[in-house]
């Protein structure tokens, strides 16, 4: 078989074989069954085994070297000493090692790259990021949890990609005539060293409040992964966007300034940069007035919820850090357009009462779109949500308490079970809120929750907000929040054929 010539070499890709020897590199892979004749494959540690495991087979298919840690090299020992020509790269992280490599071994990036972290807003910020570049005439895209959408558009299986797949994506946009390019950065990918090798201007920060706590060792740990953004990824010489009024934001100003990095601060407090002074809601929107470095400016959002305009002001100061004129910015932001799924008009009934669909799917993002949907609201405001399963347990609680003291009526009904009992969660949520609705049916849930709805009333249906799928064990069933609550109107104003 005709062996496919190297487009790189390991030294090219920063890395140092035991023995010294520069092995010639075709690709990288970190599944085997990926692998191909040539590739740099990654053995790295995971949480149920470690990726060493797979070595054996990485090397059946052709592998000119292995990278892994001293776990791996100890696991992969007799194997590797019967393959003596392939390299072999021991590294404590290889991760890291991996992420650079990929960047080396890609190349290519959009010339301005943000991230932005925290437990919510990132997919908001991240969309109104890529649209106030779009309406300044840049060719943008943005990269998280709904996909890549902009003037470039691909899913994605990751809040924030694995780095090989991250690398070769960015590569292929910056081909394709992408400039500027958001994406979002979740507290995993930035433990596993994802976003290393992304060659970011500025970094964003919108808050941070209990979640993964099933992955993450306390709170203090979900919140040193989040900062790894700002201490270890974005440069010296980069802009750290942070929302201070949030205490941990707060504490990411001292790091980035002890670094060197320039911040630019957002919040509601004088002493921000960039800070809102007042709202005014009406039905379908919101004017905002803010003040950027001390002078006064007006802005009507078609955007439900005061927390989206923390989200656009934070998008406007990542798009000044990465050099807009701030005039030009503020100017765009009456065109933004709400992301899909977050706090999202679906439907409205005859009546006028509307359906907000909404991802909040942690107790802090549900109290805060329930408050949110307050002053939008003249009449009783009606939840529907759950909670997942194979995940932190003890939000559920606290998600109930959230909908007790946020709503009017509240209906707890299955998030995505995934391997749980749907049942066991539902009395998990309904501990924190007794009086609440139960219908495990979310279909069911939605049309009841429809059927509430008088005049001035409002329904949010919270926790899956862009999602087309419900995941029961191993099945994905097709569901689409918004998509139930339209089928739901219609069924119930005889518009159903």
């Amino acid at each position: 078989m005709t062996q496919p010539e190297p487009v790189t070499t390991l030294s090219a890709l920063g890395l140092t074989a035991k023995g010294g020897g520069d092995a010639g590199i075709t690709g990288l892979s970190v599944d085997s069954r990926k692998t191909r004749p040539g590739h740099l494959f990654a053995g790295l540690p995971g949480s149920r085994m470690h990726g060493a495991e797979f070595i054996q087979y990485a090397l059946r298919m052709g592998a000119a070297a292995v990278l892994t840690d001293p776990e791996g090299a100890r696991l992969a020992a007799d194997v590797l000493a019967e393959n003596p020509g392939v390299a072999l790269v021991v590294t404590e992280d290889p991760r890291a090692a991996l992420a650079c490599a990929a960047a080396l071994f890609y190349r290519r990036q959009p010339r301005v790259m943000l991230a932005v972290t925290g437990t919510n807003g990132k997919t908001s910020v991240a969309s109104f990021t890529r649209q106030i570049w779009q309406l300044l005439g840049f060719e943008a895209a943005n990269i998280g949890t709904t996909g890549v959408e902009g003037a470039y558009a691909a899913p994605a299986s990751h809040t924030t990609p694995e780095p090989i797949t991250l690398h070769e994506l960015l590569a292929d946009m910056a081909a394709h005539g992408v400039t500027h390019a958001a994406m979002e950065a979740s507290s995993h990918g930035l433990a596993q060293a994802r976003l290393d090798g992304v060659h970011l201007t500025a970094a964003g920060f919108t808050n941070l409040s209990q979640d993964h706590l099933d992955y993450h060792a306390s709170l203090d740990d979900y919140f040193e992964a989040k900062a790894g953004l700002f201490t270890r990824v974005l440069p010296e010489d980069g802009v750290a966007v942070i929302n201070t009024d949030d205490d941990r934001g707060r504490d990411l100003v001292k790091r980035a300034e002890a670094r060197g990095q320039r911040v630019l601060s957002v919040g509601h407090g004088k002493e921000a940069d960039l800070h809102i002074t007042n709202h005014r809601f009406g039905a379908t929107g919101q004017e905002l007035r803010f003040h950027w470095r001390h002078k006064p400016h007006m802005v009507r959002l078609n955007l439900l919820g005061g927390f989206q305009a923390d989200n656009v002001m934070l998008a406007a100061g990542l798009c000044i850090a990465s050099g807009c004129e701030p005039q030009a910015v503020f100017d765009s932001l009456e065109s933004l357009a709400a992301v899909r799924g977050r706090m999202q008009l679906a439907a409205k009934r005859e009546n006028g009462a509307a359906v907000f669909v909404d991802y909040a799917h942690t107790p802090d993002a549900l109290a805060t779109a329930l408050q949110a949907m307050r002053p939008h609201v003249f009449g009783k405001l009606v939840v529907v949500f759950g909670a997942g399963g194979d995940r932190d347990t003890t939000k559920r609680k606290l998600m109930g308490a959230a909908a007790a003291q946020h709503a009017d009526v509240a209906i707890v009904t299955d998030d995505n079970p995934r391997s749980e009992d749907p049942a066991a969660i539902r009395a998990m949520v309904l501990e924190g809120c007794p009086a609440a609705y139960e219908v495990a049916d979310r279909a069911e849930a939605i049309l009841r929750g429809v059927d509430m709805l008088e005049a001035g009333d409002a329904l949010l249906i919270a926790g899956k907000g862009h999602e087309t799928g419900q995941v029961i064990g191993d099945d994905v069933l097709p569901f689409d929040d918004a998509e139930q609550a339209s089928v739901a109107v219609a069924a119930l104003e005889g518009r159903l054929a």
